[in-house]
């Protein structure tokens, strides 16, 4: 047991950012929230350091301690938590305790957003390839691609792993691309414009689900919000983004 010990299920939620009391009263009644593979009844208690609790699906975290950082990563930042080399890493970037990790990564000059977290639910739900969680790219590219190119990207293109799912692509200027995957492929970006003959020269991500920030600068990073948490977990849930709020 956590030194609190068992909670009433409804505090515990409120404290999670999940409304009022009495709110949270209201979703365990409409059978909207689960506690360990089992559906909430009022009067439930948990214990938040070591229950799983969802509601219509998505991950709520409710331990104790937990947090959850965006960063911008600036290229040249290796997304490990040492390197033998001595460069920089993201860990360098963000507060050395509590101690975090990245939620998947992004190669050595890949730039954008990314998750760190102590939070090892959270992070394995977002990072499970069957929950295809989207993340969004700006592409920087060698040439210009013709529409043929990129309905080849949209469609999916043969790389040595395999083909890739169908992508969100469409050309935001001369030589840029923005490319939305729900894969998590070692550099898949990268491979896939190579594949159509368009190496990539700078590479952004924007978007992780429904999460993005354009004023975070690079190297800066921030505290997701409980309603960005709540946003990425039910994005883990269901699979899919594309009702959820664009970025700012």
């Amino acid at each position: 047991m956590s030194d609190e010990g068992p909670q009433r299920l409804q505090k515990v939620l409120a404290r999670a950012g999940q409304g009022s009391r009495r709110t949270c009263e209201d979703l365990i009644v409409e059978g909207r929230v689960v506690v360990n593979g089992v559906l909430a009844t009022i009067g439930d208690k948990v214990d938040p350091a070591f229950a799983r609790i969802e509601i219509d699906g998505a991950l709520v975290p409710v331990a104790p301690g937990l947090v959850h950082y965006l960063l911008n990563k600036p290229p040249g930042v290796v997304t490990t938590a040492s390197d033998p080399e001595g460069r920089t890493t993201v860990l360098d970037l963000v507060p050395a305790a509590p101690r975090v990790f990245p939620v998947g990564r992004l190669d050595l000059m890949t730039e954008g957003l990314l998750i760190l977290t102590n939070d090892g639910a959270f992070a394995h739900d977002l990072m499970h390839p069957s929950k295809g969680v989207e993340k969004e790219y700006l592409a920087q590219v060698r040439g210009d691609p013709s529409p043929a190119s990129v309905r080849s990207l949209r469609e999916g293109v043969e790389l040595d792993d395999g083909m890739t799912a169908p992508a969100k692509v469409s050309r935001v200027t001369d030589g840029v691309l923005r490319i939305t995957i729900h894969e998590g492929r070692n550099r898949q970006i990268r491979r896939m414009c190579e594949t159509i003959g368009h190496p990539v020269e700078r590479l952004v991500r924007t978007r992780i689900g429904g999460v993005g920030d354009a004023t975070l600068k690079p190297g800066e990073f921030r505290i997701l919000t409980v309603k960005e948490v709540s946003r990425l977990g039910a994005a883990a849930s269901s699979g899919s983004t594309s009702a959820l709020t664009p970025p700012k």
